[in-house]
């Protein structure tokens, strides 16, 4: 690997060159996968089907007054001839938040509220179901607490005759529990995650659905680490998660999305940090670790499935959001092999269909879904690290030119790609030979020297050593592709670690300066490299 010179430079490098580097990065990508967690997560969901019943659910009015609600209150607390009527009425009006704020202000509103969820009467039952919805749905987090007396009501109804009215619920449930603590550890002493194991079996697919969506709400969680993972796999929850990752499912695309969030969730957290990173074969307190959910086959169902979504893809068949489907699934196999080394082989036997698929996923997605593409290269870079099967059968499918299509997309698609030519690189003059065989490798290394990113010229010097280390010939090549005055352009460049590489570069393949590349040659001996299979933790 390339490494700078001067004793300076030497002595920073040895004492916390790969720990910096590492740091850096880790940042850099955490904030991206946070970015597009973000984006892509609803927390709270107000699914159509379950707004209304059709009946004058536009709202004509941008605003309410006080007055109005508390009309409408006094009407559902009375007990007038017209109470459904005026629950229709507060129904519609509680979809404007300063109504959701003025209705929760009045005294024993929502207990007057909970009562009418509770009536014998299921026509009022279900629109005062909708209201609790509606208020549910606020973001404003003081809200759910005040709906916090509906929780053992709603759990109760779980286990109802009606499927829409436990859908109802399971959808309160889960965007009470969203954002706020005291409210998830009501529901678990209240017993949700055993509810929500009956509901996951239900033969109703929308309810199967809404409560992936409540427990995926849950794990969530900041303590989920520490009191809910354990608690789900308790219940042996996961043997129905997995099970679920399937699209020829009869419940769909849209609940196998919400299991594949709730298997990330589990996979990916820490219980000390509560927060979403690499695990150390460690998911919870309780001790239970990624071998449990390798052992119930998570690994051979997420490969099935990404191949199945491939070839689907491939074929023009698949339908809308399904890259929504590919996001986590793609985030929790990546997970399982950064956090058990042995997983990997659990899934080499499909290496070549899974590369395919995830070559599809790259090109397909990188214009209209960016988010997508760096996914899967993210996990492209965890089964190829160290991978002399992965790393092969990326040439024998041809799929470096595809790769390499890449290079010129910013946003962190032309690091991750740069880490994967890395990945290749590092396993010797055989790879580092078939590389520089690649016509236009060269050309789109010379782009990213020339681009304004550090980390990604950084990164391409290090590609270039390895190639050109391991494969001599790649010198002419490289210099036949203008790569000599990319290289002394970068010589001037203001990072002083890109000027020192760039310096090596020169020295040691294009000139004869033989005692400066003696004096590198012993700072290398010194100082330590960053292997590129040390891959970021999530």
């Amino acid at each position: 690997m390339i490494r700078g010179t001067g004793p300076g430079i030497r002595s920073r490098n040895r004492v916390c060159g790969v720990e910096e580097i590492k740091a850096r990065r880790r940042q850099q990508e955490r904030a991206l996968r946070k970015a597009r967690k973000e984006k892509q997560l609803v927390s709270k969901r107000l699914p159509r089907g379950l707004q209304g019943d059709g009946e004058e659910m536009e709202i004509r009015e941008t605003s309410v007054t006080q007055e109005e609600v508390l009309q409408l209150y006094q009407r559902i607390q009375h007990g007038s001839d017209d109470r459904l009527a005026a629950l229709r009425s507060l129904h519609q009006v509680l979809q404007l938040k300063e109504a959701q704020q003025m209705f929760v202000r009045f005294e024993n509103s929502i207990r007057v509220l909970i009562g009418l969820f509770t009536s014998n009467l299921a026509s009022v039952q279900l629109k005062a179901a909708q209201c609790l919805l509606e208020l549910s749905h606020s973001d404003d987090p003081s809200i759910s607490l005040v709906c916090l007396p509906a929780t053992p009501y709603l759990l109760t109804y779980l286990s109802g005759q009606s499927a829409k009215f436990t859908e109802l619920c399971l959808y309160i449930l889960g965007n009470l529990a969203a954002e706020n603590e005291a409210v998830r550890n009501q529901l678990l002493l209240q017993g949700v995650i055993q509810a929500l194991a009956i509901c996951l079996q239900s033969p109703h697919g929308a309810v199967v659905e809404a409560a992936a969506y409540s427990l995926s709400q849950m794990l969530q969680a900041k303590e989920a680490g520490e009191k809910i993972i354990p608690a789900v796999l308790e219940a042996n929850l996961t043997p129905h998660l997995i099970r679920l990752l399937d699209l020829d499912s009869e419940f769909g695309m849209q609940t196998a999305v919400e299991c594949a969030w709730c298997l990330h969730y589990i996979v990916s957290r820490k219980p000390q940090e509560g927060r979403l990173i690499k695990t150390v074969c460690c998911l919870s307190c309780s001790g239970v670790n990624c071998e449990c959910m390798i052992s119930q086959n998570l690994i051979r169902q997420a490969v099935i499935l990404l191949i199945a979504l491939g070839k689907a893809i491939e074929s023009g068949i698949t339908t809308d959001g399904v890259e929504l489907l590919i996001y986590p699934v793609a985030r929790c196999l990546g997970n399982l092999i950064v956090s058990n080394g042995p997983a990997r082989s659990k899934v080499q036997p499909h290496a070549s269909d899974v590369l395919r698929a995830l070559s599809t996923f790259t090109s397909r997605f990188l214009q209209s879904r960016p988010f997508v593409t760096r996914e899967c290269l993210w996990l492209l870079n965890n089964l190829t690290a160290g991978d002399e099967q992965f790393c092969s059968a990326i040439f024998h499918l041809n799929l470096v030119p595809v790769f390499l299509q890449l290079i010129p997309f910013s946003g962190g698609i032309n690091t991750l790609v740069l880490m994967l030519l890395g990945n290749i690189a590092e396993m010797g003059p055989e790879y580092c030979e078939k590389l520089q065989q690649q016509t236009d490798i060269f050309p789109a290394l010379c782009t990213t020297l020339r681009t304004a990113d550090p980390e990604v010229v950084r990164l391409t010097l290090e590609v270039l050593n390895l190639i050109l280390s391991h494969c001599q010939q790649a010198c002419v090549s490289f210099a036949n592709q203008s790569g000599i005055s990319a290289l002394e352009a970068i010589q001037y460049n203001s990072n002083e670690e890109i000027r020192v590489r760039a310096n090596y570069l020169m020295d040691r393949y294009f000139t004869h300066k033989a005692p400066r590349c003696l004096e590198m040659g012993k700072f290398l001996n010194l100082s330590i490299s960053f292997p590129f299979w040390l891959i970021l933790d999530f």
